[in-house]
């Protein structure tokens, strides 16, 4: 791992032993993949095997993490979730459990919802994560629902439009942290957008900050590991 990747996987692993949602913000290009996959490997350290792991990703890059996987952690079994021939139920949960990672696709999130939920995970994992932007759609809610030790959200942009997109996103890892919709919507979304109020901009930048981790090519300091 580069420097700053190590920074990022150490301040995943550091919230997960708090059980605590985490949110990895870098660029595009930065590695978020392989400091995820680095956690992985690093969970399965220890001489006790934790529950396999739920990723959730578009259908497009399904195959570029099981190779991503094969690559960095050949040790880790993988197990795909998605197609004509997928297992439903109780044969699912029996596959799942011969596995470390089992990757799904969002298209599916709602659809198996039944299946998904046959499982507690030790972790689920949402890769571009903007794509629960909007709280009110069925797989946004799906998700929420699925039970799992921790969450992860994997994104580039973890605000596309409007702040409620990043209020869906932290309330998929940390449910009430930032309060109910409409109390966002007054307390930080409607001074900040409408208004462009610093100090409401500030105050919730504050709360999630601890949460949010978000480098950009052009830092210093990631030049410089670059």
């Amino acid at each position: 791992l580069r420097p700053y990747q190590l920074r990022g996987f150490s301040w995943l692993a550091f919230l997960k032993q708090f059980g605590l949602g985490a949110c990895l913000a870098d660029d595009m290009g930065l590695g978020k993949t392989i400091q995820f996959i680095a956690l992985l490997l690093h969970e399965r350290r220890s001489t006790q095997t934790p529950p396999p792991t739920l990723l959730i990703c578009p259908t497009t890059v399904v195959g570029n993490w099981q190779k991503e996987i094969q690559r960095f952690a050949p040790s880790l079994r993988v197990m795909i979730h998605h197609g004509a021939e997928r297992l439903s139920e109780q044969a699912f949960a029996e596959e799942a459990q011969k596995h470390d990672v089992v990757i799904s696709t969002y298209a599916l999130a709602h659809r198996d919802e039944e299946t998904l939920a046959t499982m507690r995970w030790d972790s689920l994992v949402l890769d571009e994560a903007q794509n629960i932007k909007n709280a009110a759609t069925k797989q946004t809610q799906a998700l929420r629902r699925l039970k799992a030790n921790y969450r992860a959200a994997l994104t580039g942009t973890p605000v596309e439009n409007r702040l409620s997109d990043l209020w869906s996103i932290m309330e998929f890892l940390n449910p009430g942290y930032l309060g109910s919709a409409n109390d966002f919507r007054r307390r930080f979304a409607v001074p900040v957008e409408r208004y462009r109020n610093q100090e409401r901009a500030q105050a919730l930048k504050n709360l999630i900050q601890p949460f949010v981790l978000r480098r950009l090519k052009t830092d210093s300091t990631i030049i410089k590991d670059l």
